[in-house]
C-alpha cells in the first residue's frame, strides 16, 4: 500500500499568521505545502487595487513569504500549491520565476487561469440590474488544473479563484493517479481539504470550548495525511499548540457549508457520509466520504461597487441610558434631514451594571451604521453631524473614535454558469497552455456548497432587508412533519446555556449566514435533533425571524447545520451588522437558556 500524501496548510486567509510557512516547512516532514489567500471580500479589495495598477491583482505577502523560504522548501523537497494568484495568477509566477532566479534557486513554476470571467460578463449575464457591470467576476475552477501543472514537473503552482479544497484535492490527484470519476475519493479528499483550508480553525481556533485546550503559545497549523482511497487523517506538526480532536475537526467541517450535499466543480460531497474518529493524540480519521458527479453548473464570485459606508458610536454611561439613546437617535435623525443616507442602522451594544464598580461597567454602545450610494452623503456630512452634538447632546457624551470620510463597500452576489462557459487552463513550467475539459459526467443533486449549485442562476439583486419570507424549513425531515419534542424525564430538566452541551461554528456565505452545532453524545444529540427544531432557532435569536431558516442534520457529526438566508445583507462589505461574516451567531446561540435534562449535564 502506498504511503499517504502529507499536505499542510500555511494560510488560512489573506492576513494570517506571517510565520506559518516556516514553521511548517520546519515543523516536521511535509510533501505538499498549500496556502489559502482568497475569500469574498478579498477578491473585492484585488479588484479594487487592480484598478489602480493592473498588474496587481494578486497576494503580496506571499511572494514576501517566499522570499524567506523558497530556498528551504526546495531543499526539503515541498511542493507548493496556494491561490495566491488572485486576479492575476500569471502576473505572480512572473514575479516568482524572477524571485527564484534572484536567489539562485531552481523551481519549475506554473499557474492556473481562466477563472476571470469579467472580460465576458456581459455576454454571460452576469450584470447587476442594481449595480450595473461587476468589478471582478471569478468562476471556481477545481483541482484538475492543479494536477496537470504537478504531473508536468511544477515546484510551485498558484491559482487564482479555485475552490479552497481544490488547493488540497489537486495534489492527492496527482500523486495518486485518480481519474475524473473516482468520486469517493475526491470527496475524501475534498472534506480533508475543507478541514485543512482555514488554517488553526482546525486546530483549536475559534473552538466552542477553547477553554479545554487553552495555551499561550501559537496554535499549529494543520496537515492532512491523504491515503490512495481519499480517506486521511488530521494531525499537526509535534510541539505545536493547539489540538486536533474529533471536535475540532467537526467544528472546521461545519463551517460555511449548507446542505449535506456539498457541491463543487470535481465532485458532490456527501458530508452525511463522513466519519471521524480519534486516532491517537492530535491524530484524527476521516472515512467513509462518499461522492457523487458534480453539477452541471460551476459558481461565480462576484463583486460590485455598490457605494460608500461610514459609521460612529456613541458611549453611553450610567443612569437612563435608554433616554440618552433615543435622544442621540432624535437628534442625529433630525439632522439628516433631506439628506438621510439610503440605509441607516442602529446597533445598541451592552447593557449597564446596576451600581457599576467601574466606568466600563457602566457604559453600553450605541453605532450608527450608514450606506449610499453618495460618499458625501454618508462622509463628513455624516460623521460631522455626529460630532456637533457634542456639547448639546446627552450628558456624558463622547465618541470611540473622530470623524472620518467613510471608504467605498462592495456587493457581493454568486451567480451560476454553464461549466461549458469556463475556460479553465493549466499554464506548465515550460509555458506550455493546457485546456481542462468540464467534468465528463455531472449531476443536478440538491444542496449547494462552495463552488456549486443547485441549477443554473441568472444575477439577481439581492432583496431588500428583512425581504425574505418569514419561514423555516427542517430539511432533514419528512415534508410536513415536526421532529417530536424531547422525552420527558423523570430526573428533571435544568435551565442552563445551551453551549453545556453543545459547541457551534458560524460564519458567512455571501449574504447568508450558516450556525452548525454540534452535540458531545450520543444521548445529547437525540436531545439535540429532537429539541433544536429550525423554528426553535427562530425564538432563540429573534434576529433570524424576518429570514428564511433551513436546518440540515448529519447525524454522523452528531451535528445539525442551519443556514439563515439573507441576515448578512449584501455580504460582508456591505452589511451593517456589527458581526458581518456572522462569526459570533453560533456562540450567541450556544448563550441562550434551554430546559435540559439533567442528566445530560
Amino acid at each position: 500500500m502506498s504511503q499517504p500524501l502529507r499536505i499542510g496548510n500555511a494560510s488560512g486567509f489573506y492576513g494570517d499568521r506571517f510565520s506559518a510557512v516556516r514553521e511548517m516547512l520546519e515543523g516536521g516532514p511535509l510533501d505538499v505545502l498549500t496556502g489559502d489567500y482568497l475569500a469574498e471580500l478579498t477578491m473585492l479589495i484585488l479588484g479594487r487595487g487592480k484598478l489602480k495598477d493592473p498588474d496587481a491583482g494578486y497576494a503580496t505577502t506571499f511572494l514576501r513569504q517566499l522570499e524567506e523560504t523558497l530556498g528551504l522548501a526546495a531543499d526539503r523537497g515541498v511542493t507548493i500549491v496556494a491561490n495566491a494568484g488572485g486576479l492575476n495568477p500569471r502576473g505572480l509566477a512572473a514575479r516568482l520565476r524572477e524571485l527564484a532566479e534572484r536567489l539562485g534557486v531552481a523551481v519549475r513554476v506554473a499557474h492556473v487561469e481562466g477563472d476571470d470571467l469579467l472580460p465576458r460578463a456581459a455576454d454571460l449575464g452576469l450584470a447587476s440590474p442594481k449595480y450595473g457591470a461587476p468589478l471582478t467576476a471569478n468562476a471556481y475552477l477545481g483541482a484538475w488544473g492543479i494536477v496537470e501543472a504537478l504531473r508536468a514537473g511544477a515546484d510551485v503552482v498558484v491559482t487564482g479563484r479555485v475552490t479552497d479544497a481544490s488547493l488540497v484535492v489537486g495534489p492527492a490527484a496527482a500523486h495518486f493517479g485518480w481519474a475524473r470519476d473516482d468520486w469517493d475519493a475526491l470527496a475524501g479528499a475534498t472534506a480533508a481539504g475543507h478541514v485543512l483550508e482555514c488554517g488553526a480553525q482546525a486546530t483549536g481556533g475559534n473552538y466552542a470550548f477553547f477553554e479545554e485546550i487553552r495555551s499561550a503559545e501559537p496554535l499549529g497549523f494543520p496537515l492532512a495525511e491523504i491515503r490512495a482511497d481519499g480517506s486521511s487523517v488530521i494531525t499537526k506538526h509535534p510541539g505545536t499548540g493547539g489540538a486536533v480532536t474529533t471536535e475540532t475537526v467537526t467544528a472546521q467541517l461545519l463551517y460555511e457549508i449548507g446542505g449535506p450535499a456539498y457541491a463543487g466543480p470535481d465532485v458532490t460531497t456527501r458530508f452525511d457520509t463522513i466519519r471521524l474518529r480519534q486516532d491517537g493524540p492530535d491524530r484524527v480519521e476521516i472515512s467513509g466520504t462518499r461522492g457523487a458527479p458534480p453539477p452541471p453548473t460551476t459558481k461565480v464570485c462576484l463583486n460590485h461597487l455598490g457605494g460608500h459606508r461610514n459609521e460612529m458610536t456613541f458611549v453611553l454611561t450610567g443612569l437612563d441610558v435608554e433616554g440618552k439613546a433615543s435622544l442621540a437617535r432624535e437628534q442625529l435623525e433630525r439632522a439628516f434631514g433631506e439628506r438621510r443616507p439610503a440605509r441607516v442602522e442602529w446597533t445598541t451594544l451592552g447593557t449597564a451594571a446596576d451600581d457599576p464598580e467601574t466606568q466600563g461597567a457602566a457604559t453600553v454602545l450605541l453605532r450608527c451604521a450608514v450606506l449610499d450610494p453618495d460618499p458625501n452623503v454618508v462622509g463628513r456630512a455624516f460623521s460631522g453631524a455626529v460630532v456637533e452634538l457634542a456639547l448639546a447632546g446627552y450628558p456624558g457624551f463622547t465618541m470611540t473614535s473622530p470623524p472620518g470620510k467613510g471608504a467605498p463597500y462592495g456587493v457581493y452576489t454568486p451567480a451560476f454558469v454553464a461549466n461549458e462557459e469556463v475556460r479553465h487552463v493549466a499554464v506548465l513550467p515550460d509555458g506550455t497552455e493546457v485546456t481542462i475539459a468540464p467534468a465528463p459526467v455531472t449531476a443536478a443533486l440538491p444542496g449547494a456548497g462552495e463552488g456549486g449549485a443547485e441549477q443554473p442562476s441568472p444575477i439577481q439583486s439581492p432583496p431588500a432587508q428583512g425581504g425574505h419570507p418569514t419561514s423555516s424549513v427542517n430539511a432533514d425531515e419528512t415534508p410536513g412533519q415536526t421532529p417530536a419534542g424531547p422525552v420527558d424525564n423523570p430526573a428533571g430538566t435544568a435551565r442552563v446555556p445551551l453551549g453545556r452541551i453543545i459547541g457551534a461554528r458560524s460564519g458567512d456565505k455571501g449574504g447568508d449566514a450558516n450556525i452548525g452545532v454540534w452535540a458531545r453524545t450520543d444521548a445529547q444529540w437525540d436531545w439535540l435533533h429532537a429539541y433544536l427544531t429550525a423554528d426553535r432557532l427562530r425564538d432563540l435569536l429573534p434576529e433570524t425571524r424576518d429570514h428564511t431558516v433551513t436546518r440540515h442534520a448529519l447525524p454522523g457529526l452528531r451535528a445539525l447545520n442551519f443556514v439563515v438566508a439573507g441576515i448578512l445583507q449584501e455580504g460582508v462589505s456591505a452589511s451593517t451588522r456589527f458581526d458581518p461574516q456572522g462569526k459570533a451567531l453560533g456562540e450567541w446561540l450556544r448563550a441562550r437558556r434551554a430546559d435540559i435534562p439533567e442528566t445530560l449535564l
